[in-house]
């Protein structure tokens, strides 16, 4: 049997020994005159992602051979706490690694707008707007990271349904799952929860479909409303599916990665929301399941006048320190890190959606020309335009919703005070 990757493999390094990354040391102007500069993430340990850093670091030594730079790779369920603790200190890595959304906008104050130096790379990339804080840009995109609601075709032949037209509405999506695991056995949702971000892929995967654009338009610029009836109705189905038995057993002690996506994986669950780049997406499950059994389906509607759409935005992005002692330098890496051969280097070998608009991606099976198709009129994720403390509370509440001892009013009244405060 095919063993899946973890998350990250990478070791953590010592604070101690990588406390202080500046390029240009009392000695030293970077470019030409030498250096170092360091890069702190979680991708660079992960074989996937070997042509892409080796792709970056080509394109960065072309026009500063003199310069080393460093990659340490940080285990992902660290990584923010560890760069919590750099940037306290005040000293740290040059360029630093960022999903969109929260993680990097809490942290703007220790990190350089970039918009000046990288102006000429703004037509070729997408996802800019997941890296932006009050008007300037503070990471380029690498990918792009959306979460699809995949499915499994084999699943929906073996228990009689028609494979290329998956449920259009919630009530029929529930229907067709009581069918199919009738028929096979498999479960309606793999889903896992143990670290609380399985709600973050449900609320964004199903929201489209609950919400109408125009209250969707106004939860992405910050007009939330927590009791109107849409958003209402997508916590109340998050508590149902659970209550009608549509998840796997023990969502709660069931990790995402990679725990949720084995059971998919295995053909023991027909659907998951999962991701377009990383892990948990269409490269890695057409490897087990195989590319032409992959399907990617529309939010189903649970609300009339929702208009399901793709949920996406700049996935994971490299910014420059502040304290970094030669921006310039550090922003062209960053250049490279985003480049054009790096990036078709992250999609081949990685299966990353990547951010640059110039790679066609839509060769590589039928979900990734789905994915990329639905990108044309895609939206932001919910999700990520919440703060990392209100995305932290959704989390804690998401896993006390499943188990009973909360009430979906109660929750998202306790979500609307925490967003209100952010």
């Amino acid at each position: 049997m095919k063993r899946r990757a973890l998350w990250s493999t990478a070791l953590v390094a010592p604070l101690a020994l990588y406390g202080c990354g500046s390029a240009a040391g009392p000695d030293s102007s970077g470019g030409g005159d030498g250096g170092t500069l360091v890069v702190w993430d979680w991708k660079s340990g992960d074989a996937t992602a070997e042509s892409y850093i080796e792709a970056a670091k080509a394109d960065f030594a072309a026009k500063h051979p003199d310069v080393e730079v460093e990659f340490v790779a940080q285990p992902f369920d660290q990584y923010y706490n560890l760069l919590g603790t750099a940037i306290q200190s005040g000293e740290g890595p040059d360029v630093m690694l960022f999903n969109g959304g929260g993680q990097l906008r809490d942290r703007t104050d220790a990190l350089l707008p970039l918009e000046d130096y990288l102006a000429e790379d703004m037509d070729r990339l997408a996802g800019w707007e997941a890296f932006t804080a009050d008007g300037h840009v503070y990471a380029a995109p690498v990918t792009l990271q959306g979460h699809p609601i995949y499915y499994n075709k084999a699943l929906y032949e073996q228990a009689g349904l028609d494979p290329e037209a998956p449920a259009a509405t919630w009530e029929q999506f529930t229907a067709d799952c009581a069918v199919i695991k009738e028929a096979t056995g498999a479960d309606c949702f793999a889903l896992g929860n143990k670290e609380g971000i399985g709600i973050q892929f449900f609320l964004s995967g199903m929201g489209s479909g609950v919400l109408t654009p125009e209250e969707y338009d106004a939860w992405i610029a910050g007009d939330r409303d927590w009791t109107a009836p849409g958003v209402k109705r997508v916590f109340e189905m998050w508590v149902e599916a659970e209550q009608a038995g549509l998840n796997n057993e023990g969502v709660n002690s069931t990790a995402m990665f990679n725990d949720q996506f084995a059971v998919f994986d295995a053909g023991d669950a027909a659907h998951t929301i999962g991701l377009m780049s990383d892990v948990g997406h269409w490269k890695d499950f057409g490897e087990f399941l195989g590319a032409e059994n992959v399907g990617v389906m529309p939010a189903p509607v649970a609300i009339a006048g929702a208009e399901p759409s793709l949920p996406y935005d700049g996935g994971i992005g490299y910014g420059v320190a502040e304290w970094t002692a030669d921006p310039e330098l550090a922003a062209d890496l960053v250049r490279s890190l985003s480049s054009t051969a790096a990036l078709e280097a992250f999609y081949a070998d990685a299966g990353a959606i990547a951010a640059d608009t110039t790679i066609d991606a839509s060769s590589s099976g039928p979900a990734t020309a789905e994915i990329v198709d639905a990108i044309q009129t895609g939206k932001p994720a919910l999700h990520v335009a919440l703060s990392a403390e209100t995305i932290e509370l959704m989390g804690r509440l998401s896993q006390q919703l499943l188990s009973g001892s909360v009430t979906v009013d109660d929750a998202l009244a306790q979500l609307a005070e925490s967003d209100q405060a952010g």
